[in-house]
């Protein structure tokens, strides 16, 4: 008859040991993958009115810059919270890179002195609201 040898099984230590190196290496693997989804997927929309000129009896222009992270799409203007449905050029929707600007000229009948409230509205539905003030230029 044969004997057979009984094989060792691994110390506790060492199974333990193997233990906690696999749980690290899967938690490292999903922290890199999960920033990388946050530095892809995670960007923001911001819009910046950074100048507005009057002009008499004709309405104004303004230069909007992308200030965000991301790239977006302009899809209208208001002035007083009601949307411009024409008089506005170049006409939306109109897509804008990040770090990129559009001059929008816009034919509005205004009063010197009343302020005025304009906003730019991404197809995002996000609304960049700055207050002005009519015939007084900025920027």
């Amino acid at each position: 008859m044969k004997i057979l040898k009984s094989r060792k099984a691994l110390s506790p230590v060492v199974a333990s040991i193997i233990l906690i190196a696999v749980t690290v290496a899967v938690s490292i693997a999903v922290a890199a993958w999960m920033g990388a989804l946050t530095f892809t997927f995670m960007g923001y929309e911001k819009l910046a009115i950074t100048q507005v000129t009057w002009t008499p009896n004709t309405g104004f222009t303004m230069i909007v810059n992308n200030t965000g992270t991301k790239d977006l799409t302009i899809d209208h203007i208001e002035i007083n919270y009601a949307r411009l449905s024409s008089g506005v050029s170049p006409t939306a929707p109109l897509s804008l890179a990040t770090g990129k600007s559009v001059t929008f000229t816009i034919t509005y009948t205004y009063t010197n002195g009343t302020g005025y409230d304009v906003s730019v509205v991404t197809s995002s539905a996000y609304k960049f609201t700055e207050h002005f003030t009519g015939g007084t230029n900025v920027g």
